[in-house]
């Protein structure tokens, strides 16, 4: 953020630079949004295919019985719920202020 001081009749007025402010705000929500994305999309496809974990780590931490893909499910939703909810805050902050 770029601050510039001006005299104004005898005090200073300090003035923001808006536009890379608003920038910076569109690029946080738009990170936030690709983030909750990619954890709903991972959220989905351990439901649907809880197999592509050990397919792609080539590993099998709890022998077989799934409870390590449940406990994935349950954080990868609680993460895309986080995100989702910081863009939409970071949109409507925007919106407010700008707009």
């Amino acid at each position: 953020m770029v601050i510039t001081v001006s005299p104004v009749s005898g005090g200073t007025v300090s003035h923001q630079d808006q536009p890379s402010r608003t920038h910076l705000s569109r690029t946080r929500f738009w990170i936030e949004a690709a983030l909750a994305g990619v954890a709903g999309f991972l959220t989905v496809l351990t439901l649907l295919t809880r197999e592509w974990i050990e397919a792609v780590f080539n590993v099998d931490p709890d022998s077989g019985n799934g409870s390590l893909e449940w406990l994935i499910v349950v954080a990868l939703a609680v993460v895309t719920v986080v995100f989702a909810v910081l863009a939409r805050l970071e949109r409507r902050r925007t919106q407010s202020a700008y707009g």
